[in-house]
């Protein structure tokens, strides 16, 4: 089972050095990151800025139809209006089926704001005990997380042509 979750962070960079400590600890076995992006927003910016932070050959990478899509979801709806309303129904509709639902989605649009950034993350196997302590309290973001089931697992690596 993978675990997708997003990491808040009260800066524009917090993500990316989330990210880097967690690839060493992968290095140790402590984690096992399989796929991840992130969303920074530096201050004085209209819009944030969004990028998949993974090798997607990689066995368990989403990809960046996966990640274009929720960023697009997420932080592109509001400043397309109604003309992409009905195909963001749509998608929200989707992105349910992988346990994906509104309330998560709100619940990104209202605390990733400019001047901060966040990690989203596919996991799997993690010593959570560990990783946490890697982390000074001043380094840790604020968890949003969305457990995926097995079934919503591989029904999304089967729509958006993931390796299984």
């Amino acid at each position: 089972m993978s675990t997708l979750t997003v990491w808040k962070f009260d800066n524009a960079d917090g993500a990316e050095a989330a990210l880097k400590k967690l690839q060493s600890l992968q290095k140790q076995e402590l984690v096992q990151v399989l796929d991840a992006a992130i969303v920074t927003w530096p201050q004085g910016r209209k819009k944030p800025k969004t990028y998949q932070a993974m090798n997607t050959v990689g066995i368990g990478a989403l990809g960046g139809a996966f990640w274009g899509m929720l960023f697009g979801l997420i932080f592109l709806v509001p400043l397309f209006g109604m003309i992409v309303g009905a195909t963001a129904g749509a998608l929200s509709g989707k992105f349910t089926d992988y346990g994906i639902n509104d309330d998560f989605i709100k619940e990104v649009q209202t605390k990733v704001t400019e001047g901060t950034s966040a990690l989203f993350l596919l996991t799997g196997q993690v010593t959570i005990d560990k990783v946490e302590d890697a982390f000074a309290p001043e380094e840790r973001g604020e968890l949003i997380q969305s457990n995926l089931s097995t079934e919503q697992e591989a029904k999304l690596r089967e729509d958006f042509g993931a390796e299984v």
